[in-house]
Parts: C-alpha cells; structure tokens; sequence
C-alpha cells in the first residue's frame, strides 16, 4: 500500500510518535541505511521518483535481495556511477544539486545539514574551512545519491526521533583517495566524536564516513532499543560477504508508547563502593569531577561485605565524557573497578532571563514542557552572591527575585 508519502509495508501513522532504531552492531554505511528504509517499508518507486529529480545524468536505483551471513537483507545499488562520475566537487555544489531536486522541504533541510556536518569534519581533518573543502569519496554521485535516499526515507517513513546503538568501527586499515588510512578513517573519528563508538567485530571499515555522517547528524541518543510498539523492521546489506558474520545494518520502526514533550538525551551513570579510603579523599575527587563536566555527582551510604561503613559514589556524565571522568576516580586512587550504565534522560528545555532587584541582578531558571512553563527558580549561585554582598538571608533574595520576575512578565 502506497499513501503517497512512500510508504508500501506500514500503516498510516496512528496515535504516538514513530520512532525509528538503527542497530549499528555490524557498523553503517550511506548504501546500507537507504536499503534498510526500503527494507523497512519505503515505497522503492517513490524513492526512485524522487531521486530522478536531481538531474543526476545515467545514474539509476535498484534494490536486490541478498544473503550476509545467514541473514535475508535487501541491498542498495545506484548504477551508472563509475570512476569517471566521481568528480570532485564542494559544499556549494552538492547544495545546488540538492536545492534543485524535488525532494521535499524536510528532506531536502536533513540532505544539506548531513553534507555540512560532514563538510566540517573534512575541514577539521585538513586544516582547511567548510568552503574550502573539495570532497572525493563523500562528494561522488553515488555518496549524493545515499545521502538524499536516507533524507527522502526519514520523511517519508514519519519517522520523528533517531535513535541508534552504539557504532561498531570496524578496524584495520582502508583504501582512500589520500592512500591507506587507519579505521576508523580520519573524517569518521571526527564524525563519532562525543557518541558511544566501539571497535570491531572484525579487521575491516564497517562505519563509513557517509553512514556516519548521517546517523550523528539525525540521532536523538544512542544506547539501547527505547520503548516502542514494533511496526516494521529492515535490514542493509554492506559490500562485504562474510561467511559467519552478518554485515547488515538492522532498522526498527516503531510507536512509542507515551509521548512525551519534555527534552530527552542518552547519559551515562559511573558508579563505584568506596570503603577503604577517607571522605577528603571522596570530596576532593567529587571537586575534580564537576570540574571537569561531570552533570551530578553525589555519595549514598551503603553498607558492603563483614557489614562495613561505606559510601556509592556516583556520577552522571555525557557519554563523550566518561573514559575522562572514570580516569580521575581511577588516578584518585577511590577503587579498582567502576560499572558503566547508559541511561535515557528526559529534561525540560531552559532558559534564563535576568531581573534587577534592590539586591543587584538575578537570573532566573524558566523550565517549559513543551510550550508550557512549568518551574521557575531563582539561579541559587547568584542569589547566594547577592545575599553575602549584602548581608540578608538568601531566601530575602530568592523571594525579592521571583517578585520582580512576576512583575515583569
């Protein structure tokens, strides 16, 4: 069933928000994602459609079912682009073959921030600007090509929030325009920075840099498959034959159950039990922490083996942070071992604004769920200040501050 909008396996959207999981356990790549969608449900003639309105002379679409290591998966090929069609060609000259083609408003707004993401990442590995950026690998018609098909699929599946595990790298060496490169390539690692990455499984390039740039530039967070009801799931078939190991990319398409309007990220919780060492040595550390990105962190008393005193030490981190931040408790000689949990996180979005009081300036936190205000506080840090500089209570201030913030809404 077609609805006009691509679809051919899924049903009209329904109540809840449709969700969309990329389980990276054999890495990605730009041609494995579109053929997920495909797989997935994207209508292959529509995509065709679409792509045939980017004026991009003999080059043509076709999905064939294959087998990667004991898996059915479907397996994207644009034909028609041979070595002659690799031209080298910049930020500006991808955008206007974007622009030009009827893709969509969504569609063609992802295609040109997933180029620019990668654009950028190119300009950090040369030492060059965005502009200046002549792509070789990434800049070929068929890279264009799978780059549009998965912004065409995001908008076409309904799919409105990305998630995806952690991304497998791959490792050994690849072949590029610049010689042999070490996995994950220079532009990869730029790409991933910050995002639950890992090596392996095996001695190959299993995330591109294309597949990377459009699963950074789309997630919402990485981490486990969040709560959904299952609609549809597809499998992307890579390059690579492996007799044992599936090089497929696995796509779940799902209802979340309850919707929520409040902001939501993937953070990671480090935890360790201290009994053996003093709470200076906890406190001093705890410092180091914060100072160097920690979200929270906080003790919980705790009881361990031969019913001896002890303290949990934990800390909330952004998942780029935590290899740093599990260093400091190591090197503060607090334990030997420390567990590692990734947890979804929902915050409300924030904002400040500054009132002036008899007491000096003051911000103020707003918290909005959705549209809706629902939690206003004094910032304490500047209340505390103001107190101490003159001399009343610190609760004289907060309420002086949330008078002067009502008064000039």
């Amino acid at each position: 069933m077609d609805n006009g909008r691509g679809f051919s396996m899924l049903a009209v959207r329904g109540a809840g928000m449709r969700i969309g999981y990329f389980d990276c356990f054999a890495g990605a790549a730009g041609d494995m994602i579109a053929a997920a969608m495909v797989d997935a449900g994207l209508d292959l003639e529509f995509l065709k459609g679409r792509l045939a309105t980017l004026k991009l002379d003999k080059v043509k679409v076709e999905v064939e079912e294959v087998r990667r290591g004991g898996l059915r998966a479907r397996r994207f090929v644009p034909s028609g682009v041979g070595g002659h069609e690799h031209h080298h060609r910049n930020i500006d000259d991808i955008k206007a073959i974007i622009r030009a083609g009827e893709i969509g408003d969504k569609a063609r707004e992802t295609a040109i921030g997933i180029f620019d993401r990668l654009a950028d990442a190119e300009a950090a590995v040369h030492g060059t600007d965005r502009e200046q950026v002549h792509f070789h690998e990434v800049g070929a018609v068929d890279s264009i090509v799978d780059i549009v098909s998965a912004a065409i699929g995001f908008d076409a599946l309904g799919i409105e929030k990305v998630y995806c595990s952690t991304l497998r790298l791959g490792g050994g060496t690849v072949k590029a325009a610049h010689g042999v490169l070490p996995v994950p390539a220079p532009a990869t690692a730029e790409l991933v920075r910050g995002v639950p990455c890992a090596g392996g499984p095996i001695d190959t390039e299993l995330l591109t840099p294309t597949g990377a740039a459009i699963l950074t530039t789309v997630a919402d967070g990485f981490g486990p498959v969040p709560e959904m009801k299952i609609e549809s799931i597809g499998y992307g078939a890579g390059t690579l034959e492996a007799k044992d190991f599936p090089n497929v990319l696995r796509l779940i398409i799902g209802l979340a159950e309850e919707e929520t309007e409040a902001n939501t990220d993937t953070v990671y919780l480090l935890e360790t039990n201290i009994d053996d060492v003093s709470g200076e040595l906890v406190g001093a550390t705890a410092d180091k922490l914060f100072e160097d990105g920690a979200l929270d962190v906080f003790t919980t008393a705790i009881t361990m083996k031969q019913n001896r005193p002890a303290v949990k030490l934990s800390v909330i981190c952004e998942t780029g942070n935590a290899q740093k931040l599990e260093r400091i408790i190591f090197e503060g000689g607090l334990t030997f071992g420390i567990r590692r949990q990734t947890l979804e996180r929902s915050k409300l979005s924030r904002e400040f604004v500054t009132v002036t009081t008899e007491f000096g300036d003051i911000r103020v936190k707003i918290g909005r769920l959705g549209e809706e205000i629902v939690n206003i506080k004094p910032e304490f840090g500047d209340c505390r200040r103001a107190a101490k500089e003159h001399d009343v209570a610190v609760k004289t201030v907060t309420e002086t501050a949330m008078k002067a913030y009502d008064s000039e809404r």
